[in-house]
């Protein structure tokens, strides 16, 4: 079983790619960073508990029915009154990127302390454990709760994974910073991108302009092996997204484990919804690792798993096993299947 823990948030967004000061009515869906994971490894036939905090009302009761719907297992989540957060979502389109406005103070899952979350019932069964950093942003008590989840998983022999995810409106470089180091010594496999790394760490790619689309992959190369030698991790991802355009855009990433560097080949997307990307990649590298893949086999098919993500509407990545493999395999074609 894998465990995330983190907030899930409804999803406001005007239909296709309208503006909000054009639309007359928003989409209402459901999403975030460690509820993604979750659904992502439950479609690929894993068993996956999300722990957050929902409201006692309709908005929350549907959105375990969301999750409930995809095979996440719900039990262990804590239902309080107050409110959940919300996203608005613009989708961007050519040369217009997207925008994300967040209404998320005060939300039920913000408002967790420790002594809410029972981590030896949590964690029974569990093998693995996965984060990102946007749960100790949303408060104190949180990445309080958040490193005794760590400290309690590392002791039962759980592996944990963490996915850096700085959200720059939610806290600042320096507290990030200070926060997320106190939770590195508990992280088996650290996931980044282009920027979190910089961000949270101040370890910089260089010979990269990630606004110009332009990506050195040996300065990534570095990024990665300084962060597993900082902080003794063995195993460090990084995705790789070169922005062509906000419709389009190159997707790969590379795997450093051990001492040893693997780079998956490089994707061209044109892209209907990127939103949950990043989750999409570290739910296919956890699946890929718990399965027994090797680092190359397990790096191909988290980024075709995250590849065919860009494809899909919201932020669940709503893909079988087997059509992964299928694009890892290099079956990219798009083809009708009959």
């Amino acid at each position: 079983m894998i465990v995330t823990f983190g907030e899930i948030m409804l999803r406001l967004a005007p239909t296709g790619y309208l503006r909000i000061g054009q639309t007359k009515q928003l989409d209402m869906t459901f999403g975030g960073g460690e509820a993604n994971v979750a659904i992502s490894l439950a479609n690929f036939g894993k068993h996956a508990r999300f722990v957050t905090g929902l409201p006692q009302n309709d908005i929350g009761e549907a959105c375990i029915g969301e999750l409930r719907r995809w095979g996440v297992d719900v039990s262990k989540i804590i239902r309080r009154p107050g409110r959940m957060g919300i996203y608005f979502c613009e989708k961007g389109a050519s040369q217009r990127p997207s925008k994300v406005i967040y209404d998320r103070s005060d939300s039920v899952v913000s408002r967790l302390t420790q002594n809410d979350l029972d981590w030896d019932s949590i964690f029974d069964g569990a093998q693995w454990f996965h984060f990102t950093g946007i749960t100790p942003a949303l408060s104190d008590s949180l990445a309080e709760a958040l490193l005794v989840a760590c400290k309690t998983a590392k002791e039962k022999g759980i592996r944990v994974s963490c996915d850096l995810n700085y959200r720059k409106k939610l806290w600042s470089k320096e507290k990030a910073g200070k926060v997320m180091a106190g939770l590195m010594p508990y992280v088996d496999v650290l996931i980044a991108n282009e920027e979190d790394a910089a961000n949270v760490f101040g370890i910089c790619a260089e010979r990269t302009n990630i606004t110009k689309g332009s990506i050195d992959l040996d300065g990534y190369r570095s990024v990665a092996r300084q962060l597993s030698e900082r902080f003794d991790i063995k195993t460090v991802a990084i995705t790789l997204r070169g922005s062509v355009s906000a419709s389009d855009n190159n997707w790969s990433a590379l795997l450093y484990d051990g001492g040893e560097m693997y780079v998956s080949k490089k994707y061209d997307i044109h892209i209907v919804d990127r939103v949950g990307g990043g989750d999409s990649f570290a739910a296919g590298l956890i699946y890929g690792m718990i399965e027994g893949y090797d680092d190359r086999d397990a790096l191909e098919f988290a980024v075709a798993a995250s590849c065919l993500k860009h494809s899909i509407e919201g932020d669940f990545n709503l893909v079988s096993v087997d059509e992964v493999k299928a694009l890892a395999g290099g079956d990219g074609s798009g083809r009708v299947q009959r």
